[in-house]
C-alpha cells in the first residue's frame, strides 16, 4: 500500500466496515481480459480469516470462470462523500475500501449451501432465520471466496 498513512490495521474497525457494506466487486482473469463482478455477499470470519459468500447461476461467465480458475481479486468500497475545494484539482474524497485476493470454489451439498446463504440474507437483511426450497437450491450455485491476502484504506 503506497500511502500506509491511510491503512486500517483495526479488525473491529474493518469487521465494521464490512457488515455495514453491500456489494463486493469479485475480479477474474479470463483469457488475459479481466471480468468484475458486483455480487451481494455475506461473510464469515474464523480466526481471524474471513471467508465470503455469494450465489449465482449454475450457468454464465461467472460459473464457468470459477471452475476454470479459482484465484480471485475482490474489493469492497463505501463510505463516499465529496470534499469540495474552489478548483478541479484541489477535490479529493472521503472513503473506505478492502482490496484483496483469495480462491474462490462451489459449494456443494444443501445444508453447506443454506449456511452460505444464511450469511448472505443476514449481510443483506439482518435477519437470521430462514427457509430455503429444495428445487430452488439445486439450481443455484452458491460460491466461497476463502481470503488469502486483504488490505484496509480510508481516508
Amino acid at each position: 500500500m503506497r500511502r500506509n498513512d491511510r491503512e486500517i490495521t483495526d479488525k473491529a474497525e474493518i469487521k465494521r466496515f464490512i457488515s455495514s457494506e453491500k456489494i463486493l466487486r469479485v475480479g477474474f482473469c479470463d483469457n488475459g481480459e479481466v471480468y468484475i463482478v458486483p455480487v451481494n455477499y455475506g461473510y464469515s470470519v474464523d480466526g481471524g480469516t474471513y471467508t465470503f459468500y455469494f450465489h449465482g447461476a449454475k450457468a454464465g461467465r461467472k460459473y464457468e470462470l470459477v471452475q476454470a480458475c479459482s484465484s480471485v481479486g475482490f474489493e469492497i468500497d463505501g463510505r463516499y462523500e465529496l470534499i469540495s475545494a474552489d478548483t478541479g484539482c484541489g477535490h479529493s474524497a472521503k472513503y473506505c475500501s478492502i482490496i484483496g485476493t483469495g480462491v474462490l470454489s462451489l459449494i456443494d451439498g444443501n445444508d453447506e449451501k443454506k449456511a452460505a446463504l444464511g450469511y448472505i440474507m443476514k449481510q443483506s437483511t439482518g435477519r437470521n432465520e430462514w427457509t430455503y426450497d429444495e428445487n430452488v437450491l439445486e439450481r443455484t450455485a452458491v460460491f466461497r471466496l476463502e481470503v488469502s491476502t486483504m488490505s484496509c484504506k480510508a481516508k
